[in-house]
Parts: C-alpha cells; sequence; structure tokens
C-alpha cells in the first residue's frame, strides 16, 4: 500500500477525537505506518502558537493575525512531520489541515479567500490531502456537545452566528472539491458514523 494524506474536518461537537482513532486502526490493520497529527499544533512551536490562538486572555486578536499564526503553525508540521512522513512511506492522519482556514477563517472571521489561497499556495502547495472527511454536525446540536468536554477556549466562544458561517463554508468546500472531501452526517449515532467513515475509506483509499 501507498503512503496517503487524510485530513478529518468539522466543527465543534463533530467528534473528531474517536474518529481519528478508527482512521488510524483501519490504515494500519491494511499495513501502513500511521502518523497522526493536530492543527494548530503538531510541534513545539506549533503548539505554541495552539496556546496563543485558544487563549481566552487574547481576546484583542486580530483576524488577519490569526491567520498568519495558523498558517506559521502549518509551516512547521508539514516541513517537521508531514513531508518527512510522507516521504518515508508513511501514511498521515491530520486532525484539520488547510479547510480549516477556509471555514474558521474565511467563513467564521470574514476574511477575504484571495489572502487565504495566497497564504495556501506559499505554505502548502502541492501537499494536500488524498481525502478529507468532513464531519458534518447541526451547529445546535455540536455546540451542546462541546459543551459537555469542558471550558470553551477562545474559538469555541464564539457566537453561533459564527459557528452557522463555519459550517456554511465547509459545506462550501465540500461542493467545490468533491473528488477529495466527503460528508459525513455527523448527528447520527456514533456507531453508524464509523459505519460511514470505514465505508468511505474502503472506497476511497
Amino acid at each position: 500500500m501507498s503512503a496517503v494524506f487524510v485530513s478529518l474536518e468539522g466543527s465543534e461537537g463533530a467528534g473528531k477525537s474517536s474518529l481519528m482513532r478508527v482512521i488510524r486502526k483501519w490504515l494500519e490493520d491494511r499495513g501502513d505506518t500511521v502518523v497522526s497529527c493536530r492543527e494548530p499544533g503538531g510541534t513545539p512551536t506549533g503548539e505554541a502558537i495552539r496556546d496563543i490562538l485558544l487563549d481566552c486572555n487574547r481576546s484583542g486578536i486580530l483576524p488577519l493575525t490569526e491567520l498568519l499564526l495558523i498558517f506559521a503553525s502549518r509551516a512547521q508540521l508539514l516541513e517537521q512531520i508531514i513531508k518527512p512522513a510522507l516521504a518515508g512511506g508513511n501514511s498521515v492522519i491530520c486532525d484539520r489541515f488547510v479547510d480549516a482556514s477556509f471555514a474558521y477563517q474565511g467563513g467564521g472571521r470574514q476574511q477575504p479567500l484571495e489572502q487565504i489561497k495566497q497564504l495556501q499556495q506559499l505554505v502548502v502547495a502541492e501537499t494536500m490531502p488524498k481525502l478529507t472527511i468532513l464531519l458534518d454536525v447541526p451547529v445546535a446540536m455540536g455546540l451542546l456537545r462541546a459543551q459537555k468536554t469542558g471550558a470553551p477556549d477562545r474559538i469555541e466562544s464564539e457566537q453561533r452566528e459564527f459557528f452557522e458561517r463555519v459550517r456554511k463554508a465547509y459545506l462550501r468546500r465540500a461542493r467545490q472539491y468533491p473528488e477529495r472531501i466527503v460528508v459525513v452526517d455527523a448527528s447520527a449515532r456514533q456507531s453508524a458514523v464509523r459505519k460511514q467513515v470505514l465505508s468511505i475509506l474502503e472506497q476511497r483509499l
């Protein structure tokens, strides 16, 4: 089996963490060596940036600053983790990738998409996932689930309208790139979501 790059996307409360483990096990069961990572974060520099971005005491971060910090973290992750792993024949699963910038900073923060595209070309270039699984859940349900996992961080503390824009932006990306992005109904029971994801893996990889 050749190494693959898979990303998992979704708004708050979509259930990405448990499905990261499902995807990892499926890849390992077929014989892959798997590297898991997350955004923002995944490297010492990236984790430091993550701490800044999610700190509720940093309410004055500008939308453009947030966007640039996200891509700074992504640059570190690509050069230190993702590219070396793929070059070494390992598969990679990433909890969020560039689609998250179009959803959160483009949709949620309403930053110009052209800026995000320019940063994508500069930082990401051709290193894109072969498959992106988008866990879609109604905003109200997702926020209710997220409340049960602990105190909200800076981004989780945004208003519902912010997350409605995020969801719409994610679904718009899925319509634009159907060859890569597959939408999963994450409002279903966990067992049903898991079954959907496993079916997608079988069909696409």
